[in-house]
């Protein structure tokens, strides 16, 4: 039996960046005021037709979709932002407090093309904003993003922002783009073609070389803001500034899903040499609206896992597990009964332990303590039991010390502590 074409296992020995990226980024958003959600996996098909956008890749192509035993459709979430809005509505949370900070954590589902870094199941950091209108918080979303990376050792961190405009002054631009539009359809994608009369500002986000080369010179969202938006991006602007955060204004930066308004944007690295995106949010003040909550300004971003993962393994020296605290060695009966007890009251006290029940050979087991990375190995047989006194080895320095066994724990646990 094998895995599902573009699903996978996260084994042990990659785990420990996976843990150490979740608590770095649950320590700094806690500290940023948000709150943990957890959402399902699986929710009503209609929810993300509604929020993403009918005519999106999502929708059309990738999402896993299908039908329970009652007919009912069901999908299994291609991404957070419409699940925690559906929350935010259905437990009425705005009626308390319209102002709330989530993130989570968490695995979606999308049936694209497997490749290198992409997965059908992969892992999201998601964190969203309900009720604040103002710019000073799209500058604290990507002011936090950059400074997250910053902590995981992310190098040549750069924002690249736009503003998307909102439903007062988008018509006007999408009047221009359509003209434009006109003139370049016989360079166009069948996907982009059928595009214009639904969305025809998801065209500027199509990967084709042939339609990239086409909408190069595109009317730009910017040159078409309302003086509320222009205000607002310039706010955005000058807080970043004043921040020292490194970022670049991108006319030709959209967002894939329908529901973006305003700020939009990606952080990239260049921590393996060319740039690469790791993170991308942005606003969507219609949103709750549009799924029959009141109308509520709002706003979240999305962290590539997987990808963030793939990048910190590159660049990290000790990419694997950080290393054992102590290494048990009992040989014989009586030593390994002694050994398996101090063993359960030392994990008691936080003190990472393996022993080796299977009665290998001191050589073995030392070898087998290298391979566990531990700090200490602690050696018990029948001539230390007669000592009444185990030898504790620092696997680093080679220094070895006689503990007398009566005292071994609190011993230990002062070594340890």
């Amino acid at each position: 039996m094998q895995t599902i074409r573009g699903f996978r296992d996260i084994l042990p020995e990659h785990i420990a960046l996976w843990q150490k990226v979740e608590k770095v980024a649950i320590d700094l958003f806690e500290a940023f005021g948000f709150k943990e959600i957890r959402i399902p996996v699986l929710e009503k098909t209609q929810l993300f037709a509604r929020s993403i956008g009918e005519a999106t890749d999502i929708v059309e192509k990738e999402m896993y979709t299908f039908a329970d035993r009652k007919g009912d459709k069901l999908t299994l979430r291609p991404e957070a932002t419409a699940s925690i809005v559906r929350s935010y509505i259905q437990h009425k949370m705005y009626a308390t407090d319209p102002v709330r900070k989530f993130f989570m954590t968490g695995p979606m589902f999308r049936r694209e093309r497997p490749q290198k870094g992409r997965y059908r199941q992969f892992y999201q950091i998601d964190a969203e904003v309900f009720g604040v209108e103002s710019g000073f918080i799209d500058s604290q979303l990507i002011y936090l993003l950059n400074e997250l990376f910053k902590r995981l050792g992310l190098t040549g961190l750069s924002a690249h922002i736009n503003s998307l405009g909102c439903p007062k002054c988008r018509p006007s631009f999408q009047k221009a783009l359509l003209e434009f539009l006109e003139l370049k359809k016989d360079k166009l994608c069948d996907n982009c073609l059928r595009r214009i009369d639904k969305n025809p500002l998801r065209i500027l986000d199509c990967k084709g070389q042939d339609c990239h080369a086409a909408i190069k010179d595109a009317p730009a969202t910017l040159d078409y803001l309302c003086n509320d938006c222009s205000e607002h991006f310039d706010l955005v602007k000058t807080t970043l500034e004043e921040q020292g955060v490194d970022f670049i204004v991108d006319k030709t930066l959209v967002r894939g899903l329908d529901y973006y308004t305003r700020t939009a944007w990606e952080i990239l690295t260049d921590s393996l040499g060319a740039q690469s995106a790791v993170a991308g949010g942005g606003r969507y003040d219609g949103l709750v609206k549009e799924l029959g909550g009141p109308d509520t300004p709002a706003i979240g971003f999305a962290i590539g896992f997987d990808r963030l993962v793939e990048v910190m393994e590159q660049i990290s020296q000790n990419p694997s597990d950080s290393g054992l605290d102590l290494f048990i060695i009992s040989i014989g009966d009586i030593a390994m009964k002694k050994g398996y007890l101090w063993s359960c009251e030392l994990n008691q006290a936080g003190i990472s332990t393996e022993i080796d029940y299977r009665g290998k050979s001191l050589k073995a087991l030392m070898k087998r303590a290298n391979k566990f990375n531990a700090r200490y190995v602690l050696i018990v047989g029948e001539t230390e039991i007669n000592q009444n006194a185990a030898v504790l080895r620092n696997m680093n320095t080679k220094d070895q010390d006689s503990i007398d066994i009566d005292t071994l724990i609190p011993e230990l646990i002062k070594i340890f502590k």
